[in-house]
């Protein structure tokens, strides 16, 4: 069945969800898209051959899926639409300003029976696959530690031109839950579930509730320990990198540039050998040979609202990440003073 694709939002991701789904081939077709910028809307509609329309309403209307890709504080009010009208839904993330929100929109889904899907992509990042499987090679050993730096430009400005981040009551809170809360639903997925964290945050650009700096130590619940730091700065000409470093008892593994196509890099233990390193290509290469299936995560949720199946990454696992990062926030409010994370449900690990 050709899906009805709509798009509620048509600035910067929702143009890379729609491009990535095209991309993917899922059978599909633009439905209707509707922004309050009627340029950026128009803008959308003629990259993307969608119908700009007049309201939200219209496009709810008119598609038998849809894109949630507004400022935060939207997502509730129109997530809760798409439940009303049993659409399947993909919402970006975060899902809410705060956990009591996300976790509202959680039940609401769950209830409805709806597919959804959670803008959590990194999990489809081919990079981050292959480290997840060689840091769980028996021959790596367990994980000791982790570093983890995440830094881009305050989005404020720039190509992203999203002032509404500099806005508390429509983002909720600055580079951790904007940003990072990619990086702590990726920490978990690659190390399995935190038990505590100890945070500092500052608010160098002196917008209020929008911290830019937040470090973050980390306790996982398999002995692992790890770090990490997120950053809104004022280098445009950085963009927005990542670089995660891994040591095991017998490998050290790191990626960093692309989030998607590396490269990584895996030193195992022996004196004489070799550094592999991955990137392109060939990174999804080793990927395929070591019998991992990539997929495009907008194809994927396109194919299971077709079917009316569940998919990944849910909002169940959204919600997880919200519950580290509101355990971040707490801890970071007491100038570090350690908080326990409560157990979430475990995670297969295929």
């Amino acid at each position: 069945m050709t899906v009805r694709v709509g798009f509620l939002g048509a600035g910067l991701i929702a143009t890379f969800h729609s491009k990535m789904l095209r991309h993917s081939g899922a059978d599909a077709t633009w439905a209707g898209v509707f922004d309050p910028d009627a340029e950026r809307r128009d803008a959308f509609a003629r990259a993307s051959g969608a119908r700009a329309c007049a309201s939200e309403e219209e496009v709810l209307d008119t598609c038998d899926a849809v894109y949630v890709c507004t400022w935060t504080s939207e997502h509730p009010r129109l997530v809760a639409a798409a439940v009303e009208r049993g659409l399947p839904v993909f919402c970006e993330k975060p899902l809410g300003v705060d956990l009591a929100s996300a976790a509202a929109m959680t039940s609401a889904v769950q209830v409805s029976g709806i597919t959804n899907q959670v803008g959590l992509i990194l999990r489809s990042s081919p990079a981050f696959t292959l480290v997840r499987e060689l840091i769980g090679e028996p021959a790596s050993g367990r994980v000791m530690a982790a570093v983890f730096r995440d830094d881009q430009f305050i989005p404020v400005q720039g190509h992203y031109g999203s002032t509404w981040r500099g806005d508390v009551a429509r983002a909720g809170s600055g580079t951790l839950l904007e940003h990072s809360i990619h990086d702590l639903d990726l920490l978990e997925w690659l190390l399995g579930p935190v038990t505590s964290v100890g945070a500092r945050s500052r608010e160098f650009h002196a917008i209020a509730g929008i911290e830019d700096v937040v470090a973050t130590c980390v306790g996982f619940a398999s002995g692992a320990v790890g770090t990490l730091t997120s950053i809104w700065h004022d280098v445009l000409g950085r963009g927005s990198l990542r670089r995660l470093e891994i040591f095991c008892e017998r490998a050290h593994v790191v990626v960093e540039g692309d989030d998607w196509f590396g490269p990584v890099r895996w030193t195992p233990a022996a004196t004489d050998a070799e550094t592999l390193e991955w990137s392109g290509d060939a990174l999804v290469a080793e990927v395929g040979r070591r019998g991992v299936a990539l997929s495009n995560p907008d194809g994927r949720f396109v194919t299971a609202a077709a079917a009316h199946e569940p998919t990944w990454p849910d909002f169940a696992v959204a919600l997880r990440a919200h519950v580290v990062a509101d355990a971040v926030y707490r801890s970071a409010a007491a100038e570090g003073a350690p908080v326990a994370v409560p157990p979430g449900v475990p995670e297969p690990r295929g």
